[in-house]
């Protein structure tokens, strides 16, 4: 067991000589001690029982501390090093929290929380020699493979968002806990923990950033008159470790150079600026607490201490089960003492997070725009699943009947609401996962992770009537599928096969609008039960989901439709047009990732298929935003978003609700 030894060493911000604790502490109930194992805090005969860490404690002390990461496949992954280093050792991988987003206990609330190992020695997400600096736009960023020095090669990444205190909500201060462990154990280390409002992506084909932000590669914050915060934007936290501990951490947002002229009402700026150029009209200010309190807290261990259940693989393809002295890193950031508290950003809320992808990167020097080196590629922070329906009966044949619509992938600290505009809710309770009707119309659960939060996410189930149908109720259908290499795979079976004539396959991109995809002929109609497969093409399909049923239309002209399976095309490699904010009122944007310079067209539909609006524009390579209001005489309810350009089809809903 490793002891830290405490450094006496108080160090004052550089910008306004703001007292730091640079010597191992507890804050939010984390260990902020250069150690990843929770009941540990200094040395391994002075637990602390109350503060929690990385990874599970080692120590039984009847204490109450928890560790946050998901340690599921530690035993099997420390077991392929073991047998074969060389083939496994350079894999990266990730683990999201243990817990799920929002969990709540013992005056935590737990935000999210991620641990990510990184290729290194020859490392395939580095930057390139040459101008690659922060201050750029992502877009001219470039990486490849390539041997990094020691002091800057990352082997992992941790990143913890948490709020303290009893309340569980924007009355408890905010925290963001970092830590990362790198190759050298000698001289001065530089690393950025940048945060991003877009949904930023590197992809190593072709070592090129896309989905960054739309003012010069980034997110500005902006401010109204009176200093207050009307759009939050990118962040970085830019630290520089040397004699054995932590130096300095500065903390900067991306603005226009125009905004600098403001008083921010809640943090001061620093006077620092910089951009892609001196000049440059967006870049990174550095900003600092009004009152004079300290915002960051960090050292680096002095000895060595465990590296965790998935032990930790060096360069040289070693597996070992310390970290160095020296080699790990770890810091705590006060966003609530800092200015960066949602409650003023986005009004007051438990949920609001300023950012939602993390980028991690090392600096060959102090100097906030010396060369970048190593990164590790931007990932996720907090991603809840969003709703998600199905209906056992989607369309009700030739009399109105009972319909049961459920969430099925509920999150277990979301709250979920029921609406209809239209339609009948039989359930009493509609504050709940799964609701009945009886009536045909359109039905909306509304997502939200906790009391007191905006709306998360929305979806839509459409109950259909079609009276010229009667139902085959003696027959049962069941129907699942999966999507494969571009193709979806549709199977279902049948407990009264003797009754069908055929199968009509039904896809849609809306999961309301349904058309003709395929016909499959009864077989074995001597027997009863049966089972049936099919298959349907997607290539070139760039919509965010498809949605699939089946009608079974009998011997007798009798019908009878299957539930509705959804499939997320985005796991096949295809993008989705993002909508924001979804719901509407009368203002939204479409923000769009794109590879290159094109025209498209944007087309929306009313629920029963009338075209609304078109709209003709360019849209520039890596991220645009086409900015769209006007809604105030539209009906409410759920319109089809269409966004085409060349053979490429991106689709996507928006609930209107003015």
């Amino acid at each position: 067991m490793k002891k830290i030894v405490l450094i006496l060493l108080m160090a004052f911000y550089a910008y306004g000589g703001f007292t730091q604790v640079v010597t191992p502490t507890i804050e939010g109930k984390f260990g902020v001690d250069a150690d990843a194992q929770s009941n540990i805090f200094i040395a391994s005969s002075n637990p602390c029982s109350d503060c929690d860490d990385w990874w599970y404690d080692q120590m039984l002390t009847g204490g109450s501390s928890l560790f946050v990461i998901d340690t599921t496949g530690a035993s099997d992954i420390v077991a392929g090093y073991l047998a074969n280093p060389a083939a496994t050792a350079n894999v990266p991988f990730y683990r999201k929290m243990r817990y799920p987003a929002f969990y709540q206990t013992g005056e935590r609330t737990l935000i999210d929380a991620i641990f990510v190992r990184d290729y290194h020695g020859t490392d395939q997400t580095a930057f390139v020699d040459g101008s690659n600096k922060n201050g750029d736009s992502p877009d001219n960023w470039r990486g490849d493979t390539k041997n990094i020095l020691a002091k800057n090669d990352i082997l992992d990444v941790y990143c913890h968002l948490r709020r303290q205190g009893p309340n569980g909500n924007t009355s408890d201060p905010l925290w963001l806990f970092g830590a990362v462990a790198v190759e050298g154990t000698t001289g001065d280390r530089y690393f950025d923990f940048e945060m991003y409002q877009t949904d930023i992506f590197y992809t190593r084909g072709t070592t090129r950033f896309t989905g960054y932000g739309p003012d010069a590669g980034h997110t500005s914050w902006v401010f109204d008159g009176s200093g207050n915060i009307t759009q939050a934007g990118d962040i970085i936290f830019a630290a520089n470790y040397s004699g054995g501990s932590l130096s300095d951490i500065e903390a900067r947002i991306w603005v226009n150079r125009n905004a600098l002229l403001s008083t921010p009402a809640t943090f001061d700026w620093t006077g620092t600026f910089d951009g892609a150029t001196p000049g440059a009209q967006y870049g990174y200010a550095g900003i600092q607490p009004k009152f004079g309190d300290p915002f960051y807290y960090g050292t680096e261990n002095s000895g060595p201490t465990w590296g965790g259940p998935f032990r930790v693989a060096r360069a040289n393809n070693s597996i070992v089960t310390q970290y160095a002295a020296g080699q790990f890193m770890e810091f705590a950031v006060n966003l609530t003492a800092l200015g960066l508290n949602p409650t003023s950003l986005m009004g007051t809320t438990p949920c609001g997070i300023p950012f939602s992808k993390v980028m991690v990167k090392t600096r060959s020097s102090t100097s906030f725009t010396s060369e970048l080196k190593d990164f590790i590629a931007p990932f996720d922070l907090f991603l809840p699943p969003t709703a998600d329906l199905a209906a056992d009966v989607p369309v009700f044949c030739g009399a109105t009947g009972i319909s049961n619509i459920w969430v099925t992938d509920p999150y277990s600290t979301s709250r979920y609401s029921w609406q209809t505009a239209d339609g009948h809710i039989v359930t009493s309770d509609t504050d709940s996962t799964s609701i009945t009707v009886d009536s045909p119309g359109t039905y909306i659960v509304v997502q939200t992770l906790d009391n007191g939060c905006p709306i998360f996410s929305t979806d839509t189930a459409v109950i259909t009537y079609d009276p010229s149908c009667t139902v085959l109720t003696s027959n049962r259908i069941s129907l699942n599928g999966v999507l494969n290499n571009g193709l979806a795979s549709l199977d279902w079976s049948v407990t009264a096969n003797n009754t069908v004539k055929y199968f009509t396959i039904e896809k849609s991109f809306d999961g309301v609008h349904f058309t003709y995809a395929g016909k499959v002929e009864a077989a074995n109609t001597s027997s009863t039960f049966s089972k049936y497969q099919s298959t349907d093409e997607l290539f070139g399909i760039k919509a965010a989901n498809v949605y699939y049923r089946i009608k079974i239309n009998g011997a007798s002209g009798e019908v009878l439709y299957s539930k509705t399976v959804k499939l997320s095309l985005s796991t096949n490699g295809f993008s989705a047009v993002t909508v924001v904010p979804n719901p509407v009122n009368n203002f939204m944007q479409i923000n769009i990732a794109s590879n290159t310079d094109k025209e498209v067209q944007v087309l929306i539909y009313d629920v029963t298929g009338k075209l609304m609006r078109t709209t003709n524009t360019h849209v520039q390579k890596g991220y645009s935003t086409i900015k769209m209001n006007g809604f105030e005489s539209w009906a409410r309810g759920v319109y089809t978003i269409k966004v085409l350009s060349g053979n490429e089809i991106f689709v996507n809903r928006m609930l209107l609700t003015k």
